[in-house]
């Protein structure tokens, strides 16, 4: 065999392998999963070494699973499509979440969902923002989805400040901990479950009827690749998300991070880089309203599915969580739903828009950054 034979070949099975991220950047740190793999089971190396590995090796399969969904969706048409994006969006928060979980790392996982809800809105909406004003000043925002984005995030803002209000109400303080804020939690959370699936049933009542564009064999092909990249990418996620998390104690202790800034900002990121690569690029295409779409949707799913999800899973895995959160996230997150609805109101956004969404999320982690690791 030729030099040539053999790197077209090799070429071919690259190009044909299930884990492909769908964005050329994000395919140069699929080295990164066998790299991880061998540092642990061969090398043996540091925890702290594992974790920055395996944060890497996420963000591009992170990336495969959002496009293996997205594929499975347009294959299904818009109704059945609709519903795989609603339940697998935002997996990878989920498969995260649960191994932290698993982990101990409560107080992780609160905080990298509110700083999912957080920076998809100021962070990556604010970029989005200012990259799409760069090439038209004022860009129009789908008015009914964002007015409808708008008041699911109050209702998950109010259900996230009522365990707040409840512990201040019977307690007087944050300092004591009761088992009835973990019961408000878990029947908070069925009651946002049920407002999202019905939020969901009226989505896709109002979709048009699916729509065939490819022929049935190429068709079938597509499925059976994009099923073999959602099944390969599922059990790589959680294989590197346990690595991940064993490395979350030495990664805080050695970088001086407190829980909330490893969750709100770190973990935040690394599951979300995929979503904020795709809305990034829809903005780049002057295609505003898809990144908007794709940017508070997330915040949504995350807020009513993602985080009352991880309440009840918390109970089977045997670690609690509550949907008790800081101060300082339930006012990061009201910014957030405030910035929402403003946006709605008008349903028009421009680059200066984005500039002071960014400002907000910077500030904002800066006050995160700042609290004490060890609070007393």
């Amino acid at each position: 065999m030729s030099a040539d034979e053999a790197k077209n070949g090799w070429r071919r099975l690259w190009f044909n392998f299930p884990v492909r991220t769908g964005y050329k950047l994000l395919d140069y740190l699929l080295p990164a999963i066998p790299a991880t793999f061998l540092l642990k089971y061969s090398i043996h190396a540091g925890s702290l070494t594992l974790f920055f590995a395996a944060a890497i090796a996420i963000i591009p399969l992170a990336a495969a699973l959002g496009t293996a969904t997205e594929e499975l969706s347009v294959q299904a048409g818009p109704r059945v499509g609709g519903l795989l994006n609603a339940t697998l969006g935002n997996a990878t928060e989920l498969i995260l979440g649960f191994f932290m979980l698993k982990g101990n790392q409560v107080e992780v996982v609160k905080a990298s969902l509110s700083g999912s809800v957080i920076g998809n809105i100021l962070l990556v909406l604010g970029m989005s923002a200012f990259v799409a004003g760069l090439q038209k000043d004022i860009q129009k925002l789908p008015r009914r989805t964002a007015q409808l984005n708008s008041g699911m995030l109050f209702v998950a803002m109010a259900a996230l400040a009522m365990p707040v209000i409840f512990r201040l109400s019977q307690f007087g303080s944050f300092t004591m901990h009761a088992y009835s804020v973990i019961v408000l939690s878990r029947w908070t959370s069925g009651v946002l479950i049920v407002v999202y699936c019905l939020g969901l049933v009226r989505a896709l009542l109002a979709a048009s009827p699916p729509a065939r564009e490819l022929d049935e064999s190429r068709q079938r092909r597509s499925r059976w690749w994009a099923l073999a990249a959602l099944t390969v990418s599922t059990v790589l996620l959680g294989m590197l998300s346990e690595i991940l998390v064993g490395g979350i104690e030495t990664a805080k202790h050695a970088l001086g991070l407190s829980d909330l800034f490893m969750g709100v900002v770190v973990i935040a990121i690394i599951g979300n880089v995929a979503e904020h690569t795709s809305a990034l690029l829809m903005a780049q295409k002057n295609r505003m309203e898809v990144a908007y779409i794709i940017t508070v949707g997330s915040s949504v799913q995350i807020a009513l599915l993602v985080t009352p999800a991880l309440v009840l899973l918390s109970w089977i895995v045997g670690h609690p969580m509550s949907l008790l959160f800081t101060p300082l996230e339930l006012l990061g997150i009201g910014v957030a739903v405030v910035a929402t609805s403003m946006l709605a109101g008008d349903g028009e956004i421009t680059w200066f828009d984005g500039v002071q969404l960014l400002a907000l999320y910077f500030i904002f982690a800066i006050a995160v950054y700042l609290m004490p690791a060890h609070p007393s």
